[in-house]
């Protein structure tokens, strides 16, 4: 049972933002302080990215654990019309992946970043590895940095040996 009146649920679900959510802002904080430059919430694109980042053909989904359906602790099902929430949360994770194919087959590359992901304990970490995903996906995606194993220099002295 609801231990709130229809007239206050509907108050506290519609106070729920879409757009410049906390962790959407911990991320683009987080990009922007290490010199990734990014579009928010680009409608060209299907799903309407949370964050576009062109240069690497990359968008970012800042994803609710609640609202996306995550497999963690903070997804649970509200004990109230269960069978809406169930229906609700399925549409939302068929609707990502079918959003997540239809940018894959335009080229782009998508990375999910969910909120328990971002809370205080495993933060540095999910940040760290979302910056050098997006590294990675820089130097693959430009010819001129693919460099071949013979191609490398050695920048230091040739190695001597001392008696």
């Amino acid at each position: 049972m609801d231990k709130l009146n229809r007239e206050q649920r509907r108050r506290c679900m519609a106070a729920i933002k879409s757009k410049d959510t906390k962790p959407e802002l911990i991320v683009r904080k987080f990009l922007f302080k290490k010199g990734f430059r990014y579009r928010l919430n680009l409608n060209r694109l299907p799903g309407h990215p949370d964050i576009v980042l062109k240069k690497y053909r990359t968008v970012i989904f800042v994803n609710g654990c609640f609202w996306h359906g995550h497999d963690c602790k903070f997804a649970s099902i509200p004990k109230s019309n269960i069978q809406f929430w169930k229906y609700k949360i399925l549409r939302n994770q068929e609707r990502d992946k079918l959003t997540i194919q239809k940018l894959a087959n335009m080229g782009w590359n998508s990375i999910t970043v969910w909120e328990c992901q971002l809370k205080n304990n495993v933060r540095t970490d999910t940040l760290n590895a979302l910056e050098h995903t997006l590294n990675s996906i820089f130097l693959m995606n430009n010819k001129k940095y693919n460099l071949k194993q013979n191609q490398l220099k050695i920048a230091a002295e040739e190695q001597v040996e001392y008696n």
